[in-house]
């Protein structure tokens, strides 16, 4: 667990919203909202994140998805949603977090976030990652 003990303080001291290391090292970064960050990690890194130990602001079952497919070793969690601890655990993925939240919610924080809502019904990691990024990237052109 010494890479997510990194992963955590790198998160925390640099007021990142999403920190990766792998074998000791920091292999990405991000200050990116929602999973944007994720979805680049995965664009630049592929397989070499898996292993790897991630500390994320929030993970909800999008982003645990995200971890699942990237086949990373472990998981922090600042706010961890109930739907993101399952997925984590049907995908032998250790985690910890510092509060557990029934749903992840919008900036709005008057409904669900989009991402959120939209992984309810997936299940497969591959599926899910694919699905995310179209979904991600419909909604930033609406933007």
């Amino acid at each position: 667990m010494f890479d997510l003990e990194i992963a955590k303080q790198t998160l925390k001291e640099r007021n990142l919203t999403l920190a990766v290391v792998k074998n000791g090292k920091i292999i990405f970064q991000s200050n990116s909202h929602g999973i944007i960050g994720f979805l680049e990690a995965i664009e630049q890194l592929g397989g070499d994140l898996e292993g790897a130990a991630v500390a994320d602001k929030i993970v909800g079952k999008a982003a645990a998805l995200l971890c699942a497919y990237s086949r990373v070793n472990a998981v922090f969690a600042s706010t961890l949603s109930l739907k993101g601890k399952d997925t984590l655990e049907k995908n032998g993925i250790k985690y910890e977090y510092e509060v557990l939240v029934s749903k992840i919610l919008d900036k709005s924080g008057k409904d669900m976030c989009p991402f959120e809502k939209f992984s309810s019904s997936l299940e497969n990691p591959k599926e899910a990652y694919f699905r995310l990024k179209e979904f991600s990237e419909r909604l930033h052109r609406k933007l």
